[in-house]
């Protein structure tokens, strides 16, 4: 028997829009509802796999039910802007995909879906409508299926309805649904229904009578009195009412069901669409149309050495001449290098194979003088020159610099959003095959692949150097992100030693922590349970111990950690259990976690991403070394583990409270400035000030609570979350705020601005020109606007700091090979430098360190910075 899929448009538009978080295109178009609605019709039809699909839409138009009732949906709010600027991408989608589209004014998208189930129920065709809409469970026949998607835990789900299923959650037919409107009304579509009667009551009613005309006849006998007079004193509206629920299932429609036939549905114009909209986990799917626009560019294979240096002489000979850039594009995986590709204008592209060859062509370029884009530097540097070059263009790094929001900087990506062109992803072209595997076995369309990406370069350069300049980014750009890629290069190079047995002893001890706080527990709990169990744990909170906040979810209570910091001082099994998952917590990811990462030279290499993070910070990962915890003793001590080469020590050093400086240079706050310049306690004067004690009285709760202020500012922090922060009342942690602000107007001043310039330009800014695009702030979402609100103020603050501290470490290193030192930076923390230092250069280094730091920033505040050595990164700190 065949089948055709309904899709309800608006209703599972809106319900995507609501349950995908707020995403954006390379356009700056609002994308989430989209995506979320194909998620739900890629599902659908990968189990249905229906022979027919068509999409009903609404119509900005007044229907028939509004002329019979004006107030119909007339509480409803307006769609929000940005999922109303959906609508008309999800249609253009649809269309790519020659997916039937049906709209018809003066009919809702119920009718015309009741219409198109009935007219294929009487071909005998089974029919599966998608809507988030209940209404339409009235449609529901042995030939109707109704399903409704849900999201639940990040995850779609679909709720299904037959007859059996219809009444056994409303205990009553489909068609009942109808009169269950009719009685109890719909707030949602402004229906009216009878006053005072609920669904419980009315349920009842239909139980007895079935429709709503049996139970006009039969008003004098309904039961209770309260629903009688309802019926028989407003039973027109019942009337009305059921008229308003009910869907028409004889519209006129110019539809022929033939013309939903699923056909070519992977098209190359929805390709192009799909990869526009940046969607790229259901590039997959599009595979055959992907491949058909794997485009073809003519080439010159070049194997001998003679034939390479001559052709890259005059390739470089035409690039100096005409004043543009070499385009080069290294074929590699981490182990091999298979050849690279060489593209400039005016010159045909060039492949050369050969791991030593890349090494002579890219030695004959610096010889020339040829000016070099590519992706990647940092991660080409072990086949090319690792001092500074300025002759090298890294399209990736300029690429994140024009849009840190993206999170990927590919060669597909570039060409989508600098040069408007679709290009298929490697994976789309090669699925899951290495690139050992792609060159190999398929090294024809893997050679077209590489041409194609140094295509995207060879074309890209001009472009994002001119967006560069007109976002008066580029000495951003030249001066410290170029320069910083060395820098990261020769840390993760270097590396930083680890000791086996200290870390073996240091997990060891986690383990006798927890097996203790393992025995606190079971005691406090009365019983042994799985603490790592969320569901067993919940059972012991909120059923046997009875503490309060319980939620309930589908899979028990939530056990999440701001739960249990509610409870913590409820019980003293709550302290047990939080102090138990930081320890198994530190016991995974570090006494266990890092041992996989040391190399055989005994020290791990980690990785250093400077194009991760929106506000500029540098990123660390395998292992992450910046998440190392410092707030608790226990955490800290894993530093013992990191310790330096054998007649070396560590030198740390780290910036005083620098986003605060930072904040009071910006702000131009002249009591901050004077308080820091002066070596003051800022927090002790902010405590004096806000709290209105003398300076001598400051306690140390009071310097805390004046702390979390302090730095809770930078951050845009709410009243709620600085509440949460110090365990007091909301309406006290606003107070707080309020008199911070009395204290220091000039910070109040600065922070509304930056909020009001982000709105206007729709970014912020660093002192270094850095920008931060905030897209958020144009939400219609009160959530999302305020998290917009926030970044508004801190992503200048947070990205200058990260810039200084980028400075610093150029400088840093700079300064120490000029000097002819064997010490080296070997790790960074957010504001915290780590050298590794023979002892005999430790005195020298530690001045370097602390110089340069101190002046890598030009600002009216002083660079407080501390340093310390040791025989360890924790005594060093």
């Amino acid at each position: 028997m065949k089948k055709i899929v309904l899709i309800d448009g608006h209703s599972i538009l809106n319900r995507a829009f609501y349950g995908v978080p707020d995403l954006t295109d390379g356009k700056g178009r609002h994308t989430n509802a989209v995506y979320g609605f194909l998620n739900i019709l890629f599902k659908v039809l990968d189990e249905e796999q229906p022979d027919y699909l068509t999409v009903a839409f609404d119509v900005k138009e007044k229907t028939f039910r509004h002329e019979k009732y004006k107030e119909y949906k007339g509480t409803r709010k307006p769609m929000p802007e940005q999922l109303h600027m959906q609508v008309p991408i999800i249609q253009d989608v649809l269309g790519a995909m020659n997916i039937c589209v049906v709209t018809r004014p003066g009919y809702e998208a119920d009718d015309i879906l009741g219409t198109i189930s009935e007219k294929a129920s009487d071909m005998g065709y089974n029919t599966v409508i998608i809507s988030g809409d209940r209404d339409l469970l009235q449609l529901v026949t042995d030939k109707v299926k109704l399903r409704i998607p849900k999201t639940r835990g990040g995850k779609t789900v679909v709720e299904d309805y037959d007859p059996d299923t219809v009444k056994e959650v409303y205990n009553l037919t489909p068609k009942q649904i109808i009169d269950l409107k009719g009685l109890m009304g719909d707030s949602s579509d402004n229906i009216p229904g009878l006053p005072g009667v609920g669904e419980k009551t009315a349920v009842k009613l239909l139980t007895e009578y079935e429709s709503v005309e049996n139970v006009i006849a039969h008003a004098e006998d309904i039961k209770p009195d309260k629903a009688r007079r309802a019926v028989t004193e407003h039973k027109e509206l019942a009337i009305l009412s059921k008229e308003l629920a009910t869907i028409k299932t004889d519209c006129e429609l110019d539809y022929d069901i033939n013309d939903a036939a699923i056909d070519d549905m992977f098209n190359e114009d929805a390709y192009h669409l799909i990869k526009e909209l940046e969607f790229k986990s259901m590039l997959t799917r599009f595979a055959d149309a992907a491949a058909q626009h794997d485009e073809y560019i003519e080439c010159e294979h070049i194997r001998d050495k003679d034939g390479i240096s001559r052709k890259v002489r005059a390739m470089c000979e035409s690039v100096i001449r005409d004043d543009v850039y070499l385009a080069a594009y290294i074929m590699r995986d981490d182990d091999n290098v298979y050849g690279v590709v060489l593209d400039c204008v005016g010159n045909m592209p060039v492949v050369a194979e050969g791991s030593g060859t890349v090494r002579e062509v890219f030695t004959s370029i610096k010889e020339s003088d040829a000016r070099l884009v590519l992706y990647n530097l940092k991660d080409q540097l072990d086949i090319l020159d690792t001092e500074y070059t300025p002759y090298i263009f890294d399209a990736h790094l300029a690429a994140y610099l024009i849009n840190p929001l993206k999170g990927s900087y590919d060669g597909c990506d570039i060409a989508r959003d600098h040069l408007g062109r679709e290009t298929p992803m490697y994976s789309e072209l090669f699925g899951k095959k290495t690139v050992k595997d792609a060159f190999e076995n398929s090294k024809d369309e893997y050679i077209r692949y590489c041409l194609m990406q140094c295509r995207i370069l060879r074309d890209a350069f001009p472009k994002l150097i001119e967006s560069l300049k007109e976002d008066d980014m580029y000495e951003l750009y030249t001066d410290i992100e170029m320069p910083l890629i060395y820098v990261l290069y020769d840390m993760e190079n270097e590396g930083i030693s680890v000791d086996k047995e200290a870390l073996y002893e240091y997990g060891r001890s986690l383990d006798n922590g927890i097996r203790k706080l393992e025995e606190e527990i079971y005691e406090y709990a009365g019983e042994g349970f799985n603490i790592n169990s969320p569901k067993q744990l919940g059972v012991i909170l909120f059923e046997k111990l009875k503490l309060p906040f319980a939620k309930k979810t589908k899979t028990g209570y939530s056990t999440s950690a701001d739960i249990l910091q509610k409870l913590r001082y409820e019980d003293p099994i709550i302290p047990a259990v939080l102090s138990y998952r930081t320890l198994t917590k530190l016991k995974s990811t570090y006494a266990d976690g890092l041992s996989e990462y040391i190399g055989e030279d005994g020290r791990i290499h980690g990785k250093f991403n400077q194009t991760k993070t929106a506000t500029g910070r540098i990123s660390s990962l395998e292992p992450n070394l910046q998440n190392i915890p410092i707030r608790m003793e226990l955490g800290r001590k894993i530093r013992k583990v990191f310790v330096p080469r054998e007649g070396c020590v560590f030198i740390d050093a780290d910036y005083s409270q620098i986003e605060l400086r930072v904040l009071a240079h910006m702000s131009a706050d002249k009591s901050l400035i004077e308080a820091y310049n002066e070596g003051r306690d800022i927090h002790s004067i902010t405590a004096s000030k806000v709290f209105h004690v003398p300076l001598s009285e400051v306690s140390d709760e009071l310097r805390r609570k004046a702390k979390a202020v302090n730095f809770g500012i930078i951050y845009g922090i709410s009243s709620f979350g600085l509440s949460q922060d110090l365990d007091i009342g909301r309406k006290e942690a606003d107070d707080y705020i309020k008199r911070y602000f009395e204290t220091y107007p000039t910070i109040k001043d600065f922070l509304d601005k930056m909020v009001s310039d982000a709105k206007e330009k729709g970014y912020t800014i660093t002192e270094y020109k850095r920008r931060r695009p905030v897209p958020e702030l144009a939400s219609g979402n009160f959530m999302q606007r305020s998290f917009g609100e926030r970044v508004a103020m801190n992503a200048p603050i947070q990205g200058t700091a990260a810039d200084i501290i980028k400075i610093a470490m150029i400088r840093v290193s700079e300064r120490l090979r000029k000097e002819g030192l064997d010490t080296r930076l070997i790790l960074q923390v957010h504001d915290e430098l780590l050298l590794e230092a023979p002892a005999c250069e430790a005195e020298k280094a530690s001045a370097i360190l602390k110089e340069e730091m101190m002046r890598a920033a030009d600002m009216s505040v002083v660079m407080d910075v501390e340093v310390k050595c040791g025989s360890d990164w924790y005594e060093a700190h």
